[in-house]
């Protein structure tokens, strides 16, 4: 199909400007995923007790986790409506709305009454502040992955685009060292009673910086092109399922073994090393922090990696590694040792970080510009629930169940080979998608003809 190339007389963005969408991605992504992460780390620490009360604390365990679910279940909706709005009214208006959602549920969060104190109220609200927190990061991920990928190089795809990349780490680092802090400040029954209330109401504090960021930015380039055009969609979730489902099905699959893989060890890990490796609250905080210390530098370098070689290849292999790890790291961690963990967890998220770096391109690349918000948040959203959302349950249900780390690995195997049918199914980029933002790709996913090299290169 001829396609007629709809451009602009908007000069390409400064270096000044590309810098600051880059910040602007990942100090913006990093305070939703402190929120994010916060909660996270509550669950599987304290929320069992607080607001699920029970005879069996496995059983306290996984209410509490089924709350840390109903926040990737309700991502859907965010993905749908900010993603939509994305590619309706521009990024800019969506990410700093998406920031306010997530930040003010997060502070009634810290401010919510116990168990003890209101019955069963408690648990009510508290899953429907994590249902908001939910839809807020839904929103979030496509419009910060296109803040700062749109403003870049689009030859360096890969490496701008893993600004947004780097916000879960950072946040999970942020948040983890937050409790961890705490834990150490504090007594048991001070941080069980009112300490792990204090990380949360930070995130008032921390949401007031992120919007002073995010209202300094300019709208990017791509969308003032579709605004000058004329030519913004007008039914974007119907067209991304109409014209684009193969790029769907690959964007969500890719997404499902990192998901499920960053979820055994930076959640449950916190959980199966205090319960099976009889360690402290502390000691498994610190491996989570460390690893995703290395996070931080690994993501950008794994996204600036795929953009000299093949994006694909490089994560389908990291997905097979992922597959292979568990049966490494759960043998060596038996004996209880910290340094062990420490370890494990750090090539764990090494191996999430070659998938993680490349994936924000990867999905992105997989939509015209003009739907990629849309198309971008569906995947991401959509791929949570199946992956992220139940993948803590599944953990605390399989090591119930059967007192044994092996049905655990095997779960990661069939992610992994999920993940990598998902990275096959896709496309490889190319620059000159961003010469045309009001066309389609430039080797649409779907397109009949479409061959692949066994390099992982596209061809037509």
């Amino acid at each position: 199909m001829n396609h007629t190339s709809t451009r602009t007389d908007q000069p390409p963005p400064g270096g000044s400007a590309v810098r600051r969408a880059f910040f602007a991605s990942l100090t913006g992504t990093a305070l939703e995923w402190y929120d994010f992460a916060i909660y996270s780390v509550a669950a599987a620490l304290v929320f069992g007790e607080v607001f699920f009360p029970s005879e069996d604390p496995a059983t306290g365990t996984l209410l509490a986790f089924s709350t840390y679910a109903v926040g990737y279940v309700s991502r859907p909706l965010g993905g749908f409506v900010f993603g939509r709005l994305g590619d309706r009214i521009g990024r800019k208006k969506v990410l700093i709305a998406t920031l306010v959602l997530i930040g003010v549920a997060t502070l009634f969060i810290g401010l919510l009454p116990s168990y003890a104190t209101i019955g069963v109220t408690a648990p009510i609200v508290l899953v429907i502040l994590r249902f908001a927190q939910g839809v807020g990061v839904g929103g979030e991920w496509g419009g910060a992955v296109l803040l700062s990928s749109e403003f870049g190089d689009p030859r360096r795809r890969g490496f701008y685009a893993s600004a947004a990349q780097v916000g879960p780490p950072a946040g999970n680092l942020l948040a983890n060292g937050v409790l961890a802090a705490l834990g150490l400040l504090l007594t048991e029954d001070q941080f069980m009673s009112w300490g792990w209330r204090v990380a949360f109401l930070l995130s008032g504090v921390l949401v007031v910086f992120g919007l002073w960021i995010r209202t300094k930015l300019e709208e990017t380039p791509v969308f003032l092109a579709m605004e000058a055009a004329e030519k913004r969609p007008e039914a974007p979730i119907r067209e991304v399922f109409t014209t684009h489902p193969r790029a769907l099905a690959a964007a969500i699959l890719s997404r499902i073994a990192p998901d499920v893989l960053y979820a055994l060890f930076t959640v449950f890990v916190l959980t199966y090393a205090t319960t099976e490796l009889d360690m402290s609250r502390g000691s498994a905080l610190a491996a989570v922090l460390i690893g995703s210390t290395f996070q931080l530098f690994l993501i950008p370098l794994a996204g600036a990696l795929s953009d000299r070689i093949n994006r694909r290849l490089l994560y389908g292999l990291s997905a097979a590694a992922a597959g292979v790890w568990p049966f490494v790291f759960f043998p060596m961690t038996s004996g209880g040792s910290w340094p062990l963990l420490t370890l494990g967890v750090v090539v764990a998220l090494a191996i999430h970080s070659l998938m993680y770096g490349p994936q924000a391109a990867f999905i992105s690349e997989q939509f015209s510009p003009r739907l990629r918000y849309t198309g971008s948040s569906l995947a991401y959203t959509l791929a949570g629930v199946v992956g992220g959302a139940v993948a803590p349950l599944l953990f605390t249900a399989l090591l119930d169940a059967y007192h044994s780390w092996i049905p655990l690995a095997l779960y990661i195997v069939i992610t992994a080979v999920v993940t990598i049918a998902g990275v096959w199914l896709g496309r490889d980029g190319s620059a000159t998608d961003e010469e045309d933002p009001l066309g389609p790709p430039a080797a649409p996913a779907d397109a009949a003809d479409r061959s692949v090299r066994p390099d992982g290169a596209a061809t037509r």
